[in-house]
């Protein structure tokens, strides 16, 4: 019973919390043109993010490589 209560738990956050914004963005922005660049925007916003953690693991990459302790376990 207590884990059915924490997938319940997991389901609101996401459905009542975390998509709200989403939520706003379907109902309210987009009906207009400007709901196209608002929903551009976030995925821009997380491509950017994604960009700038390759950009690091790369750098890392090169730094271990570079000092011989690439694959030493």
């Amino acid at each position: 019973m207590i884990a059915g209560n924490i997938f319940k738990w997991i389901g609101s956050l996401f459905t009542d919390l975390l998509f709200l914004p989403f939520n706003w963005l379907r109902t309210t922005v987009a009906k207009g043109d400007l709901g196209w660049w608002i929903s551009n925007a976030v995925n821009w916003f997380f491509l950017l993010i994604l960009l700038v953690l390759f950009a690091y693991w790369m750098k890392e990459s090169r730094r271990f490589a570079k000092e011989g302790t690439e694959d030493k376990a």
